[in-house]
């Protein structure tokens, strides 16, 4: 494989592993605002809209930046029922089909219909719905659009690995 598409499947790697570590951190977050939100909900008898949105938000940013992480340690979800057994060039082909025709497309079409989707939110300024609630709900609608890219970009990553892996033999480099 060309000098350059490693590189270019290296630099994707570098980008949502860092992106990946530091989602990785918003459950931290999100662990200490739930038992906050709990305790003064159970405790002081207080409770406010915008935290449990913002525990929703931080939920859903959690898995949407962490996608690309997940699926560059092959963490996602899989039925192996006969993938476990392929030999390394077996897998890579099974990874190279299923990656131009499900996650590639998918990925993209995504990415597309969400950033439509948060540009409507944008331009009417769209707020929540309840009282006290988050002001601005059209970030985390760009944070779909942004994990559908990290999920793309290291679906074009993974796609360069296994071409690499289905030309030699090997199992793929990413990890």
């Amino acid at each position: 494989m060309r000098p350059f598409f490693i590189s270019v499947a290296t630099g994707i790697d570098r980008i949502n592993e860092r992106v990946g570590e530091w989602a990785s951190w918003l459950n931290v977050v999100l662990v200490l605002l739930v038992c906050v939100d709990v305790f003064n909900r159970y405790a002081l008898n207080y409770t406010a809209a915008w935290v449990a949105e913002l525990e929703w938000h931080l939920f859903a940013l959690v898995f949407l930046l962490g996608a690309g992480f997940a699926w560059k340690h092959d963490r996602h979800v899989r039925v192996d029922l006969f993938y476990v057994r392929f030999q390394p060039k077996d897998k890579a082909l099974t990874d190279i089909v299923g990656t131009l025709f499900f996650l590639l497309p998918w990925s993209f079409t995504l990415m597309v219909v969400s950033w439509r989707y948060a540009w409507k939110s944008f331009l009417i300024r769209e707020t929540s719905p309840d009282p006290g609630g988050i002001p601005a709900l059209y970030w985390i609608k760009f944070a779909i659009s942004a994990g559908m890219l990290l999920l793309f970009l290291q679906g074009i990553a993974r796609l360069i690995h296994n071409l690499q892996a289905w030309r030699t033999g090997r199992e793929p480099l990413s990890n």
